[in-house]
């Protein structure tokens, strides 16, 4: 994997890049659309690469391997081909499920013991079967085993946690030597900061991770309540510590403000379940507002989607038609909402960058922030 950085921006900390992978380029900042079980929510593969065309897609491991499971990934050739996605994917490592099944797991060194969601069976992950799960499945990118704490958390806990994360990354780099590609393309390796929201801890984590000197890094545990605010702050301490020349993957964020606010900061990678999770209960995004596709004010609203003619799906459906079809429990109410969604966090990633090339990202992103703060 080779990164480079096309611009960088004058008056923030916002960076234009490429990161060239086996499977294809992929131009930063970016958005990448969660395939958690390889298929990205209500979206077929033919309106993906056509509509909403992302250069990347996120999968799963937690759910990969749980099902269909490593065996039938690999006897297909790898979730590439399983899935019929031929560009880049990267598998977040299944830390922050582990977390969420927070009444179902025991965290040890060696280790987290799990109860799968689907039928209470036992599993256990440690930071070198990850690995190997992860050489399995054969995303481009693939992330190493950490604990995503919870918020709030307190600062003991949080610092033995980080302490803990970067022990398995230890054992993350050294069992990744002994494995080799399986499908005739390389894998990049992340780790991931932690340290919950104390400044020290964050930090002393960023210095730890980027000390190791892996392709690109990311900044997990920031996507679990917390203020904003302290997201940004935290954001900003670890962007600074974190090498310049390495691509920078803030998970699991987030709103379209929050993506704009973080891009300023330096980050060139972001993921999340909101634009796909919303869409299917009617949210919308725009670049004038959220809007709540069910009220009734839209019934009789013929104008487009969104105002500024921003579409991302074949016809340009009206707020009313939509509004009708989940008025009906029509299912294309959900998927035409899902791909517009995505779409408008595609637009919104990709403007940002010929923005940052342009010379005039903060003021777009000024107006923009200002824009979308809405409900209409």
């Amino acid at each position: 994997m080779e990164f480079t950085l096309a611009q960088k921006d004058s008056k923030t900390k916002a960076r234009a890049g490429e990161l060239h992978t086996d499977n294809g380029i992929i131009q930063t900042p970016i958005f990448m659309p969660v395939g958690t079980v390889a298929s990205v929510k209500g979206v077929h593969q033919r309106e993906l690469k056509e509509e909403i065309n992302p250069d990347i897609i996120l999968g799963n491991t937690y759910h990969l391997y749980l099902r269909p499971g490593t065996g039938i990934l690999e006897e297909a050739g790898g979730l590439h081909k399983f899935m019929g996605w031929d560009r880049p994917i990267l598998t977040d490592s299944g830390g922050y499920q582990v977390y969420s099944l927070s009444d179902n797991r025991k965290i040890k060194e060696e280790g987290v013991k799990f109860k799968s969601h689907i039928d209470g069976s036992l599993h256990v992950f440690t930071p070198e079967n990850v690995m190997e799960i992860q050489r399995t499945i054969g995303a481009d990118i693939i992330m190493a085993f950490d604990e995503c704490t919870p918020y709030p958390c307190d600062y003991q806990y949080a610092k033995r946690s980080m302490h803990l994360t970067h022990r398995w990354l230890d054992r993350c780099i050294n069992h990744l030597e002994t494995l080799p590609f399986k499908y005739g393309y390389s894998q990049s390796f992340f780790p991931i900061v932690q340290g919950s929201t104390y400044k020290d801890l964050r930090k002393q984590s960023a210095e730890y991770i980027a000390s190791v000197e892996a392709e690109g890094n990311a900044i997990g545990g920031l996507s679990t309540g917390e203020p904003a605010e302290e997201m940004y702050e935290m954001a900003e301490i670890v962007c600074d510590i974190l090498p310049e020349d390495k691509p920078r993957y803030l998970m699991g964020v987030g709103t379209p403000i929050n993506i704009l606010e973080n891009i300023a900061l330096g980050v060139d990678m972001f993921d999340c379940v909101m634009p796909t999770r919303n869409a299917r209960n009617g949210m919308l995004f725009t670049a004038h507002g959220t809007i709540n596709i069910k009220n009734k004010k839209w019934e009789n609203d013929f104008s487009p989607i969104d105002e500024m003619g921003i579409t991302f799906v074949d016809t340009e459906y009206s707020k009313a038609y939509l509004r009708h079809l989940f008025a009906a429990n029509e299912y294309l109410g959900k998927q035409i909402a899902t791909i517009h969604n995505l779409g408008f966090y595609l637009w919104l990633v990709r403007t940002a960058r010929e923005r940052i090339l342009a010379g005039d990202f903060l003021e777009w992103k000024t107006m923009m922030v200002n824009q979308m703060d809405k409900r209409l």
